[in-house]
């Protein structure tokens, strides 16, 4: 590289710096468009709008029929937010969160009247007409109920309600003339398909239309031009794709198994209060701080060059979350923090490369050009595994597992484009404005080999009885508290309860004063507030509170702020994360890791150097899970973030390790033994496995020491977490390879 060259490229660095600094900052224009305060945020950090629904009718809901309906409201409000929460409270209502919105109303209109559609025949059974086409005075065909729908259900001309409707989808249908066009895919429940075969013979053999109703209104009339008996059919017309998502989602919300009533609808504030926010972005501030000296003071001209690639990474994350419109929740924050220990991960592997190559002689140059294109492949391996994670969590998970994956998967495309790109640019630039000695990039020293691979029986030991004595607690606390963790509201539900002060409290005063005494009383960190926008009311959720607690709730409200005990109210709400959530991402999970496992195996050739990683990707979760137990952290969304977290760690540790296996295999002589070699390997990367995990550690540790209570709760397991993903890296994965080498040997060719 020209030395004129490399002054330009910092130039335009500094350029780049500044300006996406200042747009991450103050952000564009008077509406501080892509800066960080524009960021959308979850319920948890900013709050939204809460609407509460009870189920119209006198007769007590079902147990199944609540469940069903909430579950297919969290489907439906998802399109919102992926962040939106639905959960019951007391024995008929329902309530929605939905983050980032205060226009309650708004919200409403579009959400519709949950549970009332209907399939509408166009005559009665005696020819008159139930419904009409007309013109309104745009020339659009518009439809006037002529009956009330009372009188048409009576008459037997509704022969399916929203209930008879499995599932309803936009997208592109090709129609008899094979044209393509935008329509809806209609799927009938297995007894909606014999009223529906019913109901489109009758209308073909008539030649009339089948009326959709919703809400008051037909909000669609297909002509049938065919008797559909399969419980399938296609709604096309002249749509775009907006109106036939619309169109979808509207008959989807209508099938739900119980009508809804509006109750009443309210902004809500952050679940975890403003400091919660302040103290993140102060943590994310030292944190990335330390971690600019330690990487200057460890990798000198490298480090420095790392720092402002890494500086540029920040900058641009913010913007991007902005673009992507991606809603960051603390389980979000997790996938950041964990992009930025991988964006560390790709320096240090590239940096051990070059001091590598140094030692052998090389020039600086050459040390370099070589450096990155060695490391290439494991931060390729590394981060596309932990990109397949993302990718299938996104697709197949919902709520706060699909927002970590969103957050997660642009860090990391990000993190692999500023140190394989950026960091490459910036230390070449060096190199041709004269930083050409050797000492200022450091040289490896020969270091002699561990031999970690001799005492694996002992590391296996270790393991195991970490495992066991997670499941020795968890039999312990399903005996004194009936539940193996410490679950909170999210999984188990709780109580929630209404306080409305004499004063507009903030919620920095809420979180100061009126939490602690909460916290007291319950015996448990995990107190969620939400504070109503405009008036004085609080409400606060915690775990199931007895009518004793309940009463000391009460007299600690009154007894230190003269609250008015009738202003005092509770209901017991039901978890946030239904079971068809908890099945999700269980299923999620595990096809990321046969995914994970496939790649792997692909890439490496070997399904043993799969295997390894996806068993010690299970022990670090195993790990962790008995860290919960015997710590007794409140097990709640965190905790989902938490797991995921060390899934993505874990698996690109133990990716760096056996790619330099692999490497090492090519060249070993037949004097060579296996063992020597991995514990070569594992020798080679042992500085990369630990300066990553305490650059990750750093910022980790920086949630907890900043951190309020709910924070600190995620921060402790996932450090926990990040020091057993380095332990399973270096000490059990190359041994467990050499294991099953040696239990499944390779099969002769002929």
């Amino acid at each position: 590289m020209k030395k004129s060259k490399a002054i330009v490229i910092l130039l335009v660095l500094v350029l780049l710096l500044g300006g996406l600094g200042y747009t991450a900052a103050v952000g564009v224009g008077s509406e501080h468009k892509a800066s960080a305060s524009d960021i959308k945020l979850g319920l948890d950090l900013a709050g939204g709008v809460s609407i509460t629904y009870k189920v119209a009718g006198d007769e007590k809901p079902s147990a199944e029929d609540m469940a069903d309906t909430i579950y297919k409201l969290q489907k439906r409000v998802e399109t919102y937010s992926t962040e939106s929460v639905v959960y019951q409270e007391g024995d008929d209502r329902i309530n929605i969160e939905i983050p980032g919105v205060s226009d309650a109303n708004a919200i409403l209109e579009e959400l519709g009247k949950p549970g009332s559609l209907y399939f509408i025949s166009e005559t009665d059974s005696e020819g008159n007409y139930n419904y009409q086409a007309s013109m309104d005075a745009n020339g659009n065909i518009v439809y006037v109920m002529l009956k009330s729908i009372d009188e048409i259900i009576a008459d037997g001309s509704a022969p399916l309600s929203g209930t008879d409707v499995k599932d309803a989808q936009a997208g592109s249908i090709t129609n008899s003339m094979g044209n393509t066009e935008i329509g809806v895919d209609l799927t009938m429940t297995d007894e909606g398909t014999q009223k529906f075969a019913d109901a489109t013979t009758r209308a073909y053999q008539k030649g009339e239309t089948l009326g959709i109703y919703y809400d008051g209104n037909i909000i669609s009339a297909p002509s049938v031009k065919a008797a559909l008996t399969d419980g399938k059919a296609q709604i096309t017309g002249n749509f775009t794709y907006e109106e036939a998502e619309q169109l979808a989602s509207t008959i989807r919300i209508g099938g739900l198994k119980l009508e809804l009533e509006e109750l009443h609808s309210k902004v809500v504030g952050a679940q975890l209060g403003e400091e919660a926010i302040s103290t993140s972005v102060k943590a994310g501030a030292v944190g990335f701080a330390i971690i600019v000296i330690f990487m200057i003071a460890v990798y000198y001209i490298s480090g420095l060059a790392a720092s402002l690639a890494l500086g540029l990474y920040v900058e641009m994350i913010i913007i991007l979350l902005n673009g992507f419109e991606i809603t960051l929740t603390l389980p979000g924050i997790a996938g950041i923090i964990l992009s930025i220990g991988m964006a560390v991960d790709a320096n240090v592997i590239i940096f051990a490369r070059i001091r590598e190559e140094l030692a052998k002689g090389k020039t600086v140059r050459s040390a370099i050009d070589t450096g990155f294109k060695k490391a290439r492949s494991a931060i390729l391996d590394g981060n596309i595994t932990t990109l397949i994670a993302a990718g299938v969590l996104w697709l197949m998970g919902s709520g706060t597992v699909k927002g970590f994956a969103e957050t997660l998967a642009l860090g990391i495309a990000l993190s692999m484009f500023t140190a394989m790109v950026i960091t490459k640019l910036i230390i070449k630039a060096f190199y041709a404005l004269g930083l050409q000695n050797a000492k200022l990039y450091g040289v490896a020293k020969e270091r002699k080999s561990i031999r970690f691979t001799s005492k694996k029986a002992v590391f296996f030991g270790i393991s195991a009885a970490a495992i066991l004595a997670g499941f020795v607690f968890m039999g312990v606390n399903k005996a004194q508290t009936g539940n193996i963790l410490n679950y909170s509201l999210e999984f188990i539900g709780g109580t929630s309860t209404s306080v409305t002060f004499n004063e507009d409290l903030s919620l920095a005063d809420i979180d100061a004063k009126v939490v602690p005494l909460i916290e007291n009383i319950t015996g448990d960190g995990n107190v969620q507030t939400q504070k109503i926008d405009g008036t004085n009311e609080v409400i606060f959720k915690t775990r199931t509170l007895s009518v004793e607690e309940r009463e000391s709730f009460k007299d600690a409200m009154v007894d230190h702020f003269s609250v008015d005990a009738e202003k005092i109210t509770a209901e017991t709400i039901s978890s946030t994360i239904s079971n068809e959530m908890k099945q999700e991402s269980i299923i999620a999970v595990l096809v990321a890791t046969i995914c994970m496992l496939i790649y792997v195996w692909f890439r490496f050739k070997d399904v043993r150097f799969g295997a390894s990683s996806v068993l010690c990707l299970l022990h670090d979760v195993l790990v962790v899970l008995a860290f919960y137990a015997i710590v007794k952290v409140s097990v709640g969304t965190t905790f989902i973030a938490c797991m995921l977290t060390i899934v993505g760690y874990s698996i690109n540790a133990t990716i760096v390790i056996f790619d330099r296996v692999r490497e090492n295999m090519t060249s070993m002589t037949r004097k060579d033994s296996l063992s020597d070699m991995v514990d070569t390997s594992i020798t080679q990367t042992l500085s990369r496995s630990i300066f990553t995990s305490l650059t990750t550690f750093i910022m980790v540790a920086a949630l907890y020491v900043f951190g309020v209570t709910s924070v600190k709760e995620f921060a402790l397991p996932l450090m926990a977490g990040i020091l057993c993903g380095t332990y399973s890296s270096v000490c059990v994965a190359g041994a467990l390879w050499l294991v099953l080498r040696k239990v499944f040997p390779a099969k002769a060719s002929n």
